[in-house]
Order: structure tokens, then C-alpha cells, then sequence
């Protein structure tokens, strides 16, 4: 070094511009070294030269990486790889207060003491080394350089709160990926920093960063080291790390060189804490803020001075204590613990026996060990490595070839790249060595194509995972208040600024499934305000739309198609629902108006129609007295009621008042009064829902699938649900309203004291078999008791001439008094054999149902019966059909099973001589029906029934001159 080189040491905050100062020194000389703590930050200040003199004249040395091209000047390398000797006109060592840093610091001191440049030396770092540079370093010179930018405490805030361009510092990668994955659920995603990451993964990530992708960094205090980022704060989630050794708190110097990276050139930054860090002492903020801090009074230091005479020597030597009191004696590093390893083994020791075999073996032994797994496995790759080399004088290409190959895969999660990562960066030391492998290039080659894939499939894999680019696009574009081009297809599909968001249901924003619930909130946020005029002219295209397009559901909701678009709730009048639309908020009034009135004409217009005749009976003028008051009752019950609830006012009717009523279609059945045109699905579907709502059910019962005439009986079912859907409940069966009175007039015909059996026509229009008639008989009350008898064999049938079979239709409307008294007490429906009152002579009588002549009783499931024929098998004379005794005259007779059906319930006491009835004696005077008992609907005579056997009919007199007429008048009635 010439006597008249300069010593210069460059101290002060961060943001000072203490490296762009030294790069500038370097480019001023003819020649230069530059030595920089990370590979990362080599990689930045080689870029940045190179942008400035060009690729030919700039190399990059560090562990893993060699760029050397033939007229090199400018040396851009880590600490560690710094070429000595080399007389450059210029050397520069950046972050020299590492000189303090356990694991590395001895290096850095190294370089303090010996490391000089023809001319000019420069060493930059912070102002708590000034003393022990000038106690170690003659005739240095010092440049106090000031922060050009503010540095501010702003205490703790949550992740939730951060504002965008924040970096969130970790201390293990495990800090990181969470902090990393919460970020982005709650804002759209983060680049991610690490120091293990490979120089093209990080650069990726920050530029991913620098280009506004994202808004926030997740990194280890990596970014301390002089990384040049545009971040105004920076937060640090935890004040304790994990030096090697033990957990430690963090001195305030080393969190101010981590901080100082916020604010960069005169832009003013701010830190601060989050998560579950700590706020910071006000001391410890105001010294970081001030730049004042405990001076660096010790060193780590390690001789230099290498004696490779033995293993034994050379260990010696590497543990000599130092003689300034400033220099403290490093603690065991990873390089001498692998030699003090390898010098046990027998086979290491035997071949370490001479100067060049031990200072090989100290080379294979600063391998740095970025696997990680443990001491003794990376001393046995380091012995396979000194083997090899002292045996041969290179690693065996077929061995090097398998460990890549091993290595050379892109599957994986991002913790098996970052493994693979590591496993490589090994190999790709191993190839930078000079004279290791036997064709340098080529692995070297090998070994950073391999990187380079890996590195590319980890960032790929770190930004599916912690990026979320379409919250993160959308964030910025609301950042920047911006109008947002919105597109909905014809599937509802949501898509903003080209990303996809969500669906459209309706005039409802649903946001995309995928996202959490802090990104499902910034999405839906976005989306509404892009999609604001969608809004409009959906409104517009809806409130046009025919009401075909427009339907209820089972449940009280509203459907424009497939999407729900409101609900019904209860109104004033039980007819007269309102509507609740669903609308988002952000439509705006004049939308959520234009639905509801479209939603209201919509159920306003279904009610008049499906339930015309019920509004004309509530709307008719002429009805008066107790016909308006029934009237009211049947409208309240929209068109059904059952008759025991009403059996009084029933009675009260007059003749007239009945008139008056069936003209509105009603009918007075023996079970139920009812307008048949209400039972048909469509106003099923609408009454349940209406009902519900008036009876505030939270869960609608839902209306029986039409066409059913019988249909089983919900337990949980609310109380008149049965009724609502048109329906009777019978036992575990409920019947058809309707098709009940159908029976009801089949059984007046029947002794239902005596006992009867169900016939065709009954199991016919109920569409059962015999015994679940039976089930549904004994819910309408009656005894069912089942027998078996021989089966009666078919006849031929006979019809009239004309062909057809006669039958006699039943009467529209059983008569208005039915068989049992519905005004009594009555359990779950029934048909009882309570005679009749008589009706006036100009009723006309009911014709009963005639069975078909020439038809045999059917059997409800016995098998076929066969025909004449087949019953007898054909045999020859004298023998003897198989399975028959010999004795044997005919085969055994064929059995069915029936039921005799009687009524189980007591008569009421003295109803016969009360009311009268054919089989009863009535007292004299008693004859007569009251005043307003019900008669038919339709004017027919009511029929009356007895238990008792008929009475015998008296004989006509054959001399009385009408006897001819009276006969003819009995066959033909």
C-alpha cells in the first residue's frame, strides 16, 4: 500500500448514502474491491454497476455465485469471498459494525485490519465503531454522514392497520409465513425477504414489491443490511431472536439498522411494533431516533495467521487469543467444529499428515453447512468430499451427477423447495472451488440451472401462497379512487378490472368462496363499487319483466329466476302481504323502490287470481246478516273450514242464506266447508304460504305433491296445516278433502252399526289397498276387524246392450246433515250412523251407487282368481292328480281376507226419538225435523240410516184400484 493512501471510515444512520458514496469512490480508480454482508445486497450494488460500466469490467464473488469476466476492474463480493492480495487501487468493506456479530464478526474484523486498497480504503457502518476503528485502525480518517430523511416512533399497531408500503420484520422463517398468510387474507398479499432465499427468488419478491403488486414486506432483519426498498414503515413483530446460541432481546442499535430502512432519500419513515411484540421503551425509541447508541468497545476476532503444519497445529492456532484488549476471541464457529470433528476420524486423520493435505482439509471444512440438518451428517458429506479430493484431486463427476439429480425437482410445498434451495447451494459452493471438479464450467453450469429453477418455483410458490392478486389489484385501485370497469355475464358472474370477484344473485353481491374474511370484505367492497350501475339497469330490466319470470317459493321467498330477490312478511289483512326485498346497500334507494313495487304487483296480481272466487265472496254487497258473518269466517280461513269448527253457525243458515252462499261455489260437505276451485295446487301453494305467514311460522309446511288423494301424516306438522293443504287427517293418513266427501256419501248407503265391507268404488277413488283402507277407516273413527272366508268364485259379468256398464254417479254434495253430528264432540273425522233428519218433500233424494250387475265381489290383495277352467286339473280316467289323496273328491277351497267395518263410537243418547229416523219409533208429535237443520247443498232429500233391520214394507192390496199404478211406480223409483 503506498504511504499516501487514504484510510476513510464512513459512519452514520441509515439512509445516509454511505454505499452509493463508496460505489462512487470505486468507479473514480482505476481498480476496486467492494465487500458487502449479503449475497443479496452484492447482487444489487453488482447491478447497479454494471447499469453504469457495463457487464465486461464487473465481477461478482460470493459463496455460490462467480461472475469473472476476463478484463475485470470492479470486484462486487460478500466479506467472506473477497479476493486478498489482489493490489486493487480501491477497497471498500460495507456494515462494518458486524465486526461485533457472533457468528460472523471476526471476518469483518479481519477485513478492518488487513484488508487495504492501493489508494483508497473506505469502511462504512455505523458511528458505535468510531472508537475501536480508531484505536485499531493508524492514521484513519472519519466522515460523519447525516440521515437525510426523518425517523419516527409511531408505537403499536395491529397487521389489520397497517397502511400499505410497511415492511413487518420476523425472526424465524416459521414469523414470517404467518405473519405473511395473514396479510394476505387481510390485504391482498406480501412479498417475502429472506436471507436463505436465493439471490433470484428475492429478486423476484422485491420486485414484485418495488411494482406495486403488493403493498407489504415480510422479511428477516435481512433487510437491514443496506437492501435499498421503498418502504415508509417499518414494524417489527417480535424484539427477541435466536443468535445461534440462545433467544436474546435485540440490542436498540441493531433494531435501528433494521428500522432505518424506513424512509428512503428524503422521504421520511416511520417504526414501530405489531402482533405480539411489545411497544417499545420510550428510551429505546428516542436513542433510535436520535442515532444514539452504546459504542462497539469489543470485537470478534480470529487469527489469521493459519498454521497447517498438523491438524492439532492448525486448531491451535485457529483458537489463539488476541492480544489487544478490544479483540475478543470468536466462539467456535461452524468450520472449526467440523474440523475438530473430522480430525477423529481415522481415515481423515491418516491422509491430513502434511501441510497441503491439512490446509485442503480447512478448505473442505469452510464449506458452510446451509443444510442445516445436523453436525455429524454435515461431517460426513465433508469427509466424502476431502476423501475424494485427496485421493483423486476431484470429486467424482457420477457421485456429484446423483447429488444434483437428487436435488433437481420443482414439487413440493414452498418448505421442500427452500430445503431443496439449500441442499443445492451446497453443490453450488462446492463448484465455485477452484480445481474441486473436473470440468469447472460445466457444473458450475449445472449447479445454477438448478437454482435458477428452484429459485423461480419457490417465488412461484411463495406468491400462490401469500399473494392474492386480485384483492391486491383491487385494494390499489380503491387506494387510488379510481373508477373500476365492473362486467357481469349472463350467468351473473362478477368480474372487476378483469379478476373475478363473486356473483351477482339478484340485486345481492356474493363474494368469491374462496376468500377469507378480511379479503371477502375488501372484494365485496370493491365489486360494489364497480358495480353500482349494474345495479340500475338490472332494477330497470326487472321491474319490464313479465311475471312468468317471476315466482314464490314454499318458504315465503321471491325468486327472479334462480336468484332470490326478497321475501313475503305478514300485512295488515292476511291476504295482503307486504314485501322485503334483497337488496345490497349500495344500489341505492331509487333500486331498492323500483323492486319492491315490482315484487308487490307481482303477489298483488297472483292473490286476485288464484283466489278470485274467495275476494268476490268477501267483496259481495247482497250478502247479509249471519250469510256475511259466515262469509267473513270462510275468507279469514282462506276458503276452507272445518265444519265441526262452525257446526252452530251452520245451523243458523236458512235456506236462503245457503242459496246466496253456493252461488260463490261452496260447498257444505259432511267434513269440511270449502270452495273447490281453492283446492287445486296453485292456490294450495299460495294459501300454506299465506297461512304461515299470518300464524308467524318460522318453517312453512310445504303443499302435498298434487294428484295425491292420500298422503301421509307429518307429526311435527303445525296445528291446521292439514286442513290448509286440503287435506283431512285420518290415523297415519290424511285424505283429500274433496275426495272425503266422495266417501262420505259412499258410506251413507252402508249399515255402519250392523257392520259392511268396502267396496270397489271405496277403494277405488281413495287408490288403496284393502288393509290401508282399513288403517284410514279406523282414523275416521270406525272398527276394522278382519276375517277370512272361502273366496267366491268370478261370474261371467253381463252388460246392457248398449255395452257400457251402468253407473249411477254419487251426488256433487253430501247433504248438509251428515251422517254423524259434527256439532258434537268428535275425535279425528269420522262417519257415524246417526239417522238423518228428514228434508222437505221438494228435496229431491240422493240416488245411491248401484254396483255393476253380474260382478262378484274383488278380493283387495288375495291372488287372482283363476278361471273355471283352470281350477280343476285335467287328468285321464282312473288316475290320480299329483298331490291329491286318492280318496279325494275336489281340491281345498281358495280363502280371502275382508274387514267388516262398524262405527266406534257411541250414538248420542236418545238421538233417534229426538230427531227421528226410519228404523226409530218416533213419539208422536216429534216427527217433524227442527227449524234450520241442515238439509243438502244441491236440494236433495237427506237420507236416513238405522242400524235396526228395515221394516218390513207393507203389502199393496191387490183389489185397491191403484194398485197397478202404485206397482209401477215402485219399480220405477
Amino acid at each position: 500500500m503506498a504511504s499516501d493512501a487514504r484510510i476513510v471510515a464512513v459512519l452514520g444512520p441509515t439512509n445516509t448514502g454511505k454505499t452509493t458514496y463508496a460505489i462512487e469512490r470505486m468507479l473514480a480508480h482505476r481498480t476496486g474491491v467492494i465487500g458487502l454482508p449479503l449475497r443479496l445486497l452484492a447482487r444489487e450494488v453488482y447491478d447497479r454497476i454494471v447499469a453504469l460500466r457495463g457487464p465486461s469490467v464487473v465481477a461478482l464473488v460470493t459463496g455460490e455465485e462467480r461472475i469473472v469476466p476476463p478484463r475485470t476492474q470492479y470486484w462486487v463480493c460478500t466479506v467472506e469471498a473477497m479476493p486478498e492480495g489482489m493490489g486493487a487501487d480501491f477497497a471498500a468493506v460495507d456494515e462494518i459494525q458486524l465486526c461485533a456479530d457472533p457468528e460472523r464478526g471476526h471476518v469483518f474484523t479481519d477485513r478492518l485490519l488487513r484488508m487495504r486498497g492501493l489508494h483508497e480504503t473506505l469502511f462504512m457502518g455505523s458511528d458505535t465503531m468510531r472508537g475501536t476503528i480508531a484505536a485499531l485502525v493508524p492514521k484513519v480518517q472519519f466522515m460523519h454522514r447525516e440521515r437525510m430523511s426523518e425517523l419516527v416512533y409511531s408505537g403499536q399497531k395491529k397487521i389489520s392497520r397497517m397502511r400499505p408500503r410497511s415492511a413487518i420484520v420476523g425472526f424465524s422463517v416459521e414469523n414470517v409465513y404467518a405473519i405473511a398468510e395473514l396479510i394476505r387474507r387481510q390485504k391482498g398479499g406480501a412479498a417475502v425477504v429472506m436471507g436463505a432465499l436465493s439471490p433470484r427468488t428475492r429478486n423476484a419478491q422485491v420486485d414484485m414489491y418495488q411494482n406495486g403488486e403488493v403493498d407489504f414486506l415480510v422479511a428477516t432483519d435481512a433487510i437491514g443490511m443496506g437492501l435499498n426498498l421503498d418502504v415508509d414503515h417499518v414494524a417489527f413483530s417480535s424484539l427477541t431472536k435466536f443468535d445461534g446460541r440462545r433467544m436474546r432481546q435485540l440490542a436498540p442499535n441493531e433494531l435501528a439498522q433494521i428500522a432505518g430502512r424506513a424512509g428512503r432519500g428524503f422521504k421520511s419513515g416511520t417504526f414501530g411494533t405489531t402482533g405480539d411484540a411489545p411497544a417499545l421503551d420510550d428510551a429505546v425509541a428516542r436513542a433510535i431516533m436520535d442515532h444514539q447508541f452504546t459504542p462497539q468497545n469489543k470485537i470478534n476476532w480470529r487469527n489469521h495467521a493459519l498454521q497447517f503444519g498438523s491438524i492439532d497445529r492448525l486448531i491451535e492456532t485457529l483458537e489463539a487469543k488476541p492480544e489487544d484488549e478490544r479483540l475478543v476471541r470468536a466462539r467456535e464457529a461452524d468450520d472449526l467444529r467440523a474440523l475438530k470433528a473430522l480430525g477423529q476420524v481415522t481415515e481423515v486423520f491418516a491422509r491430513a499428515s502434511d501441510g497441503p493435505s491439512v490446509k485442503l482439509l480447512w478448505d473442505v471444512c469452510r464449506i458452510p453447512d446451509f443444510r442445516g440438518i445436523s453436525h455429524a451428517e454435515h461431517a460426513d458429506l465433508l469427509e466424502r468430499i476431502f476423501c475424494d479430493l485427496h485421493q483423486s484431486g476431484r470429486i467424482p463427476d457420477d457421485w456429484l451427477a446423483r447429488q444434483i439429480k437428487r436435488i433437481d425437482r420443482t414439487d413440493g410445498d414452498i418448505d421442500a423447495l427452500s430445503k431443496r434451495l439449500a441442499f443445492i447451494r451446497t453443490w453450488t459452493y462446492v463448484a465455485q472451488r477452484k480445481g474441486w471438479t473436473g470440468d469447472e464450467s460445466h457444473w458450475r453450469g449445472a449447479t445454477r440451472v438448478v437454482e435458477d429453477r428452484l429459485s423461480d418455483a419457490l417465488h412461484e410458490r411463495l406468491t400462490q401462497r401469500f399473494v392474492d392478486r386480485r384483492t391486491s389489484v383491487l385494494l390499489r385501485r380503491l387506494g387510488q379512487k379510481e373508477a373500476m370497469v365492473a362486467d357481469v355475464n349472463e350467468t351473473g358472474e362478477v368480474t372487476v378490472e378483469g379478476e373475478y370477484v363473486g356473483k351477482l344473485d339478484g340485486f345481492r353481491f356474493r363474494a368469491d368462496k374462496g376468500a377469507g374474511g378480511a379479503e371477502e370484505k375488501t372484494i365485496k367492497s370493491a365489486a360494489l363499487q364497480a358495480l353500482a350501475p349494474q345495479f340500475h339497469l338490472r332494477a330497470d330490466r326487472f321491474y319490464n319483466a313479465p311475471d312468468t319470470e317471476i315466482d314464490f317459493t314454499e318458504q315465503g321467498g321471491l325468486m327472479w329466476g334462480s336468484s332470490a330477490v326478497g321475501k313475503l312478511v305478514p300485512g295488515s289483512d292476511a291476504l295482503k302481504p307486504q314485501v322485503e326485498v334483497f337488496v345490497d346497500d349500495v344500489a341505492g334507494p331509487e333500486v331498492v323502490q323500483k323492486v319492491q313495487r315490482r315484487l308487490q304487483h307481482f303477489i298483488d296480481r297472483k292473490i286476485a287470481a288464484l283466489f278470485e272466487p274467495l275476494l268476490s265472496l268477501a267483496r259481495d254487497e247482497a250478502l247479509a246478516g249471519l250469510a256475511k258473518g259466515f262469509a267473513f269466517q270462510l275468507v279469514e280461513n282462506f276458503g276452507i273450514l272445518p265444519r265441526a269448527q262452525v257446526a252452530e253457525d251452520v245451523k243458523a243458515l236458512d235456506q236462503d242464506a245457503r242459496g246466496a252462499l253456493r252461488k260463490h261455489g261452496i260447498r257444505f260437505g259432511q267434513f269440511t266447508i270449502f270452495m273447490p276451485l281453492l283446492l287445486k295446487p296453485a292456490p294450495t301453494r299460495l294459501r300454506l304460504v299465506l297461512w304461515s305467514l299470518a300464524k308467524g311460522l318460522n318453517e312453512f309446511p310445504e303443499s302435498p305433491p298434487p294428484g295425491l288423494v292420500t298422503i301421509p301424516v307429518e307429526a311435527d306438522a303445525p296445528q291446521g296445516a292439514d286442513t290448509m293443504s286440503g287435506y283431512r287427517n285420518a290415523g297415519a293418513r290424511a285424505i283429500r278433502i274433496d275426495m272425503l266427501e266422495r266417501l262420505a256419501d259412499m258410506l251413507r248407503g252402508e249399515d255402519s252399526r250392523g257392520g259392511f265391507e268396502a267396496k270397489a268404488d271405496m277403494l277405488s277413488i281413495t287408490g288403496m289397498t284393502l288393509e290401508q283402507f282399513a288403517e284410514l277407516m279406523q282414523g275416521l273413527g270406525y272398527k276394522a276387524e278382519k276375517g277370512e272366508r272361502e273366496k267366491v268364485k268370478p261370474v261371467d259379468m253381463t252388460t246392457p246392450k248398449d255395452g257400457a256398464s251402468k253407473v249411477t254417479e254419487a251426488p256433487a254434495e253430501a247433504p248438509d246433515t251428515p251422517v254423524m253430528d259434527v256439532a258434537t264432540e268428535e275425535p279425528a273425522g269420522g262417519i257415524t250412523a246417526e239417522p238423518a233428519a228428514e228434508a222437505p218433500a221438494d228435496v229431491p233424494e240422493p240416488v245411491a251407487d248401484m254396483p255393476d250387475e253380474g260382478i262378484a265381489p274383488v278380493a283387495a290383495d288375495g291372488p287372482e282368481t283363476p278361471k273355471a277352467e283352470e281350477q280343476i286339473p285335467q287328468v285321464s280316467e282312473g288316475e290320480t292328480p299329483q298331490g291329491t289323496a286318492a280318496d279325494a273328491g275336489i281340491a281345498a277351497p281358495e280363502t280371502e281376507v275382508f274387514y267388516t267395518f262398524t262405527w266406534g263410537r257411541a250414538p248420542r243418547a236418545n238421538t233417534n226419538q229426538r230427531r227421528g229416523g226410519a228404523g226409530g219409533d218416533r213419539p208422536k208429535g216429534k216427527g217433524k225435523p227442527r227449524k234450520g237443520a241442515p238439509r243438502g247443498d244441491k236440494g236433495a232429500k237427506a237420507q236416513n240410516f238405522s242400524a235396526r233391520p228395515p221394516r218390513k214394507e207393507k203389502q199393496i192390496d191387490p183389489d185397491n184400484p191403484f194398485a197397478a199404478a202404485l206397482m209401477g211406480l215402485k219399480d220405477n223409483k
